[in-house]
């Protein structure tokens, strides 16, 4: 017999099957997600925070879930032009970079420990050692050093509090109370209780990325889960406000030094 037969490729996955069209094996007829019929059931029947959690978690969301997903989802669509990673992708829109190039050079400052996805790695991470237990959490901050080997540098910070802020922004207090309202967010009820507390032992202001990281802990994701949907959700603000300034061309982008103007035409 001959060894020289071809060896027959397997993908692993628990996440996706598909069922080949009887005359095109190179495209699907049936797609199934978790054992669920994507365009026979999910399509008709799901939203997208519902489809998007039983991607990354394999498991239909609580209306809970998918609510508070939804919810830390339209706080973050935008960060908003003071955020680094929506001015990089403005940057690359006023050069006349392509769409994509805009994209990744949002990802790419989106990415880090100060105010970007990484930040929420580490946020959700300290919920699971922490847990509720406010005496670890200020043990934890006041040494505020990274316990295992990383590719990263070390955070200079607090992981979820701003080293530059003076006190908790008005969107952040704002996101908090509407998530805590939530009986079932736990421990986003928690960090709301014991804000002022961390703030005093940190000495800097809860930020966004705090309390999305409380409630990313609460509906379910890992760390590891919580940091590639932050930098998902965060692309819609990154990508109109390119398109936006390519536009308007780079004559009227502001490359300031040390401030800037905000004029808005409505």
């Amino acid at each position: 017999m001959s060894n020289d037969s071809p060896r027959k490729e397997v993908l692993h996955t628990s996440i996706w099957q598909e069922n080949a069209e009887p005359d095109n094996p190179f495209v699907a007829s049936r797609c199934y997600c978790s054992g669920y019929d994507v365009f026979g059931d999910v399509l008709p029947n799901a939203t997208w925070f519902e489809y998007l959690y039983l991607l990354f978690k394999l498991e239909k969301p609580q209306s809970w879930q998918a609510e508070l997903f939804e919810k830390i989802a339209i706080a973050i669509a935008n960060p908003g032009i003071r955020s680094h990673a929506v001015r990089a992708a403005m940057n690359a829109g006023a050069g006349g970079s392509t769409s994509a190039s805009a994209l990744m050079a949002s990802l790419a400052v989106g990415a880090g420990s100060l105010g970007g996805a990484r930040e929420v790695l580490l946020c959700v991470s300290r919920w699971a050692k922490c847990k509720q237990d406010i005496s670890v959490w200020i043990d934890l901050q006041n040494s505020n050093q990274q316990t295992e080997v990383d590719s990263w540098p070390e955070i200079e910070h607090v992981p979820g509090f701003d080293p530059n802020g003076v006190s908790c922004s008005t969107p952040v207090k704002q996101l908090l109370e509407l998530c805590a309202a939530y009986k079932q967010a736990k421990n986003t009820q928690w960090l709301r209780e014991n804000r002022s507390q961390l703030e005093k032992s940190t000495k800097m202001p809860l930020t966004m990325t705090g309390v999305v990281s409380s409630v990313m802990h609460d509906i379910g994701f890992t760390p590891e889960q919580s940091e590639m949907l932050y930098l998902i959700l965060m692309l819609p603000g990154a990508a109109v406000h390119a398109l936006e300034q390519k536009e308007l061309g780079y004559k009227k982008y502001p490359f300031f030094l040390d401030k800037m103007t905000v004029e808005y035409k409505g």
